[in-house]
């Protein structure tokens, strides 16, 4: 099987794959969550004319001209209106929130009145409507203010409470199952015999779903063997998981028995070779699953590098997908080419680089050494620079495309 480029197998991936089905969770539960539907609001805010300052609630012609003396008729607290009205030469005390009363059109802060018992000396002008919140000032009933497709921030939750919302209608989390595969492995902790390393790729793409929006169910490491391997997949299939990720063992080497496990529970293989450095040996298939149509299988390499790329370039848009978010592709940036590079061949080449802010914007600086089993360079890269395939030699001040890390 012929390379495939990057576009045609992230469109694999893709190709007919829809949002989960919606579930209401609490407002508690709904930060990073996706709305299933838009959110239009159940109430307007403020309900009414409210008072944005402490002060005195008044009507603007009889401070036309100062000092003005007036005569306090009654006090309004945020949750306590006043049940009379504002007449000329009157003023009612109020305080922040409090709905303005009947009649006054102005707040006057307190810092510019004197208060004598029942009179008050207002001793600056202010124009009509000055310090006060207009009914509907935020938003009105009615109003579509989250659109669906929306992953919930924080302040996004703020303003469903103040919409009146208890409960919100959202995407359900994709499941992911991550697989680790290699006799080779150990846990960290564990010391290590000759021929051993510890395993370390489960834990970024177990880290990296999560903060993509989805559930992780750890399948541990499989011996290489089919056996172990078939029974951790039948686990993934039985949990009903969405996406099975598995790392190592991809390929179709004498030791790479992912491919041949899978196909031996039904695998129907889209590709696994993919024109990508790092990542060559990357795999995408689907199973079925009873009464839940397919479960993705994506097998990324066993080099931490390229495990962790080929997550960022293919899981995290299957997970937006099946969250339901309109964001699905990464968005390459602009930024300026810190050294030079020589030219690239057939395969496209996402390199690990630098970012530091320059005068003209994002500087981004490739990582001296680029092979794939290097963890250290990785962690304090800030993006992936992105070579074409075939690109021609680039000097350093040259413009270039990122994508970087983080969501």
């Amino acid at each position: 099987m012929a390379l495939m480029p990057v576009a045609e197998a992230l469109a694999r991936v893709l190709a007919d794959t829809a949002p989960l089905g919606a579930e209401e969770v609490t407002l508690g539960e709904a930060a990073g969550r996706v709305l299933a539907e838009d959110l239009i609001a159940l109430r307007t805010q403020p309900p009414a004319d409210v008072s944005a300052m402490d002060g005195y609630a008044l009507q603007a012609d009889d401070i036309a001209t100062t000092p003005a003396t007036l005569t306090v008729i009654g006090e309004v607290a945020a949750g306590h209106p006043f049940a009379g009205r504002v007449e000329k030469g009157q003023a009612a005390r109020i305080f922040t929130g409090g709905v303005l009363p009947d009649g006054a059109d102005t707040v006057v802060i307190q810092e510019l009145t004197r208060r004598d018992g029942d009179k008050v000396t207002v001793e600056k002008t202010a124009a009509k409507g000055r310090n006060v919140r207009y009914g509907g000032i935020d938003f009105k009933q009615g109003a579509v203010l989250l659109k669906k497709g929306r992953a919930l921030t924080d302040r996004d939750l703020m303003l469903a409470a103040a919409m009146n919302y208890p409960r919100l209608g959202v995407c359900r989390r994709p499941v992911v199952a991550v697989l680790g595969t290699g006799d080779e492995l150990i846990m960290p902790g564990g010391d290590p015999r000759p021929g051993q390393i510890v395993y370390s790729n489960g834990f970024a793409l177990t880290a990296l779903a999560r903060a993509a929006g989805a559930e992780v169910i750890d399948l541990g490491v499989a011996r290489d063997t089919l056996e172990d391997i078939g029974a951790r997949i039948r686990k993934a299939r039985e949990a009903k998981v969405d996406v099975l990720l598995t790392s190592g063992g991809a390929s179709v080497g004498d030791h790479d028995l992912v491919q041949k496990a899978l196909k031996a529970e039904g695998l129907d293989l889209s590709f696994w070779r993919v024109a990508l450095r790092p990542g060559r040996p990357m795999m995408h298939g689907r199973l079925t699953r009873d009464g839940l149509g397919a479960m993705h299988a994506l097998g990324v390499p066993g080099n931490p590098v390229s495990s962790y790329v080929c997550a960022f370039l293919f899981l995290l848009p299957l997970l937006r997908k099946l969250s339901g978010r309109p964001d699905v592709e990464p968005q390459a940036e602009p930024a300026i080419l810190g050294r030079d590079l020589p030219p690239n061949d057939e395969r496209a080449d996402y390199l690990r680089a630098t970012l530091e802010m320059g005068p003209d914007g994002f500087i981004a600086t490739p990582v001296e050494n680029q092979d794939s089993s290097l963890m250290a360079p990785l962690a304090q890269a800030g993006c992936l620079l992105i070579r074409e395939p075939h690109a021609p030699a680039a000097k350093a001040g040259n413009r270039c495309r990122i994508l970087k890390f983080g969501f």
